[in-house]
């Protein structure tokens, strides 16, 4: 296997392509950012409420939605669970920092 990047031809259609990939890219990461705020808030309530950061109903929950949000898309379901379930455990994570920087992990 090489690792030669091939020059692309000079009409391709791939720069403009690359550049829609990009973009969305783009807002997929404003999007998680969103998510980490809410996973902050959601800490905060856990912290106030005396709630565990994982609530492993929730998490099924969450994990059968992506499945069935992807399959409705077109989209191969155990490739959204599997995403999803890291970024459970990513924010997780951080709701068990949160939680225990305010004295109860």
């Amino acid at each position: 296997m090489s690792t030669f990047d091939p020059p692309l031809p000079p009409d391709s259609a791939m720069p403009d392509l690359r550049a829609r990939i990009d973009a969305l890219d783009a807002r997929l990461i404003a999007l998680l950012a969103e998510r980490s705020a809410l996973i902050d808030e959601a800490a905060r309530i856990k912290a106030r409420e005396s709630l565990p950061a994982r609530i492993h109903s929730r998490v099924e929950e969450v994990a059968a939605n992506a499945r069935r949000l992807a399959a409705e898309q077109g989209l191969d379901p155990d490739l959204a669970e599997r995403l999803w379930r890291v970024m459970m455990e990513h924010f997780i994570a951080q709701e068990d920092r949160l939680l225990s920087d305010r004295g109860r992990a």
